[in-house]
């Protein structure tokens, strides 16, 4: 006989989420362990070779567990190939809480190496806004600008925070 089916809100505190253990028994699992495999399952839709990149709402998830808690800015790639599948993640460029300095031509060369076609450039902000600044503007046009010449397309920027949603520069049309 098959047990009911609950849907599981992970944000509501008033549950007890359950799962399956190795031996077949329902067991409760804490916020941590929750988290843990909402991570898994979301780099698992990231991970080399996976399929094109289909729900930009899963690679928002995905960025944003992945930054969410960082103390300092972190400047990243998710290189593509030409079909949109992931050949790798990569940060780039490690800074401060206000800021990482991002050079255009280790850009350009990261890209050449992981033998790129497109690549959706993403940043976090510890300060918990999402918010672009305009130097944020100003490095996706100078690093779009930079790739184009090699024929890498610029696909987006997202800003990312742990507070609000991530910010698409492409949406917004500030590409």
């Amino acid at each position: 006989m098959n047990a009911p089916h609950h849907n599981l809100d992970i944000f509501d505190h008033h549950q007890d989420p359950a799962v399956n253990d190795a031996a077949g028994l329902f067991t409760t699992m804490t916020d941590e362990q929750i988290l843990e495999r909402a991570m898994e399952i979301l780099e698992e839709r990231h991970k080399p070779g996976s399929e094109a990149l289909k729900s930009p709402g899963d690679t928002r998830r995905y960025l944003r567990m992945r930054m969410a808690n960082l103390q300092h800015e972190v400047f990243g790639a998710l290189w593509l190939d030409n079909r949109h599948r992931v050949i790798e993640i990569e940060d780039l460029a490690a800074g401060t809480v206000d800021g990482a300095a991002v050079y255009p031509r280790e850009v350009v060369k990261a890209a050449l190496n992981a033998n790129a076609a497109a690549v959706l450039f993403f940043h976090n902000h510890p300060s918990g806004c999402s918010e672009p600044s305009q130097a944020d503007i100003a490095l996706t046009r100078r690093l779009k600008e930079a790739l184009g010449l090699v024929d890498i397309r610029v696909l987006d920027h997202l800003v990312v925070s742990g507070a609000e949603d991530a910010v698409s520069l492409a949406e917004r049309g500030l590409m």
